[in-house]
């Protein structure tokens, strides 16, 4: 391309800086293209205010748009699972290159897996969904709210401050932190947030010459669970305060299952189904009217009732 280097804008916390250097590489490695990082810092960043209080994980996202739009940067990568499922006008996903590994993994003082901890031990979390979940695999425990990045988070286990910690996988991996954990979550017994482990590649939409580079990093079986997933949060519409999981596998067909979950003890609300990777966006919509059919409506009416971090790391 003409345009040399490209401008790739991040959030400037350690686990975004990382991510979009790698990407920034993979670009470089497939297309020849130079790149240089642009570090941005979002209100969700500067905010230590709960995440439905400033406007969930859009907020995340928000900044690089606005510098997207205006022409400051060329390109922006994000966490997917912080995107919301809503376009916006002007900005393309160009790709979604080879996902990360999607699992939640538990980092505990000295070794312990969760079946180790103490009744009553504090286990932070800003996710609805780990929360969630954590409360169905021991009810004993208690997590809570916590904010800040994921060096932040480590740091209140060493402290004491909190017995344990859960985190993505895929970001501990990113920031050279996987020697930390101490138990790993299969997608069958915490199932991730849909589109965790991958990442999102935006450009302008009217930047074709772009779009066409970065499809030349795009994993199609990635992109297709992804959209699969986030069309269960679509469908649902389902927002950062709602506790859903969403995980779609690509193997031949494409495998997607979600769970909506309560949080006064009721079962949680599971469906299923596949279909081919073409049609990703319609299977999730499909799963999503089942889990409505259950009844996730008065589930997800609940939750917006109650305040909670969103699920942002």
């Amino acid at each position: 391309m003409s345009r040399q280097p490209l401008r790739l804008g991040t959030r400037k916390s350690p686990m975004a800086m990382a991510q979009s250097a790698a990407v920034a590489s993979l670009i470089t490695e497939r297309t020849g293209a130079t790149v240089e990082l642009v570090g941005l810092t979002s209100f969700g960043d500067a905010s230590q205010a709960q995440l439905t209080q400033i406007g969930g994980t859009g907020v995340f996202v928000s900044a690089l748009r606005e510098c997207l739009l205006a022409g400051d940067i060329d390109l922006a990568v994000h966490s997917l699972k912080d995107l919301p499922t809503a376009g916006v006008p002007g900005i393309a996903l160009a790709a979604v290159p080879v996902r990360g590994d999607p699992r939640d993994a538990l980092v505990a003082r000295d070794g312990a897996k969760l079946a180790d901890l103490p009744a009553g031990a504090l286990i932070g979390t800003g996710s609805p969904r780990r929360a969630a979940l954590l409360r169905l695999m021991r009810p004993d425990v208690r997590p809570v709210p916590v904010r800040g990045n994921a060096g932040t988070r480590l740091a209140k286990v060493t402290s004491g401050e909190l017995d344990a910690v859960v985190l993505a996988r895929a970001g501990l991996e990113r920031i050279g932190q996987l020697d930390a954990i101490t138990e790993v979550f299969e997608p069958d017994e915490m199932i991730p947030a849909a589109g965790q482990g991958a990442l999102a590649l935006e450009c302008r939409d009217t930047d074709q010459e772009l779009a066409g580079l970065l499809a030349r990093v795009d994993d199609q079986g990635s992109h297709a669970a992804a959209t699969a997933e986030r069309a269960v949060l679509a469908g649902l519409k389902a927002g950062c305060h709602a506790p859903v999981g969403a995980y779609a596998m690509a193997t031949g067909m494409l495998h997607l299952r979600a769970v909506v979950m309560a949080d006064d003890g009721a079962p949680p609300l599971v469906a299923s189904a596949a279909a081919p990777a073409g049609e990703a966006e319609a299977l999730g919509l499909q799963v999503a009217r089942e889990l409505l059919r259950l009844g996730a409506g008065r589930y997800l009416t609940a939750a917006a009732a109650h305040t909670s971090n969103g699920d942002d790391a």
